[in-house]
């Protein structure tokens, strides 16, 4: 919430995000994958890595925008969420199409991946290399038999299991964060009532 008498409130700090974080990882990792198993002259490889950089670019013209409109902030923010949901729909067709398996969300090495919490493309990397050698997803009980056969993955299909835990969490993230924005524009307004009420504090002021 913005502080009272003040017309321009605190606004950037976007790395601090989590939703930025996530996504920008979720990024990096997206542009290894498209340069290794991504046609790099098909405009899949392109429209991949742009939805990514959408879904990060957009988060932080948000919160630097947030400063004069909340109402702006909230459109790229929704942006940047309809961007990760569209490289989404990219991973499980990706999937889809060379009959690879798409893991479902109860699966352990998902599980593991968010877990780990990496930080870095060279984290999730290292993950998907102990997913398959067989390192990852054990012990998870009789009803992920099926899902913790890491052995029998491939890489492609194992990064783009990756890549969709991140954008789950991004995706999960970004709808909290919007359901705040809303909230907080109800409640405070935009730049234009901020405007009025600095104005008017000032007329009474002796």
């Amino acid at each position: 919430m913005g502080e009272p008498g003040k017309l321009m409130p605190l606004h950037g700090g976007y790395r601090k995000l989590k939703s930025f974080q996530v996504a920008q990882l979720a990024y990096d990792v997206t542009v290894r994958f498209c340069d290794r198993y991504i046609e790099k002259r098909s405009r899949t490889h392109d429209q991949m890595v742009q939805a990514a950089r959408s879904g990060v670019q957009n988060i932080a013209e948000g919160s630097q925008a947030s400063g004069t409109s909340k109402k702006m902030e909230l459109k790229l923010t929704n942006v940047a969420r309809a961007s990760l949901e569209e490289l989404r729909l990219d991973y499980e067709d990706f999937l889809r199409q060379r009959g690879l398996v798409l893991w479902p969300r109860e699966d352990p090495r998902r599980a593991e991946l968010i877990t780990r919490r990496p930080a870095t493309a060279d984290a999730v990397a290292q993950w998907a290399r102990d997913v398959h050698d067989g390192q990852s997803g054990r012990g998870a009980g009789p009803k992920s038999i099926e899902s913790t056969k890491s052995t029998m993955s491939t890489f492609p299909e194992i990064a783009a299991n990756g890549v969709l835990a991140l954008l789950a969490v991004a995706c999960s993230l970004l709808d909290r964060q919007m359901a705040s924005l809303e909230k907080a524009f109800v409640e405070e307004g935009g730049f234009t009532e901020r405007l009025y009420r600095v104005r008017s504090e000032r007329r009474r002021s002796p």
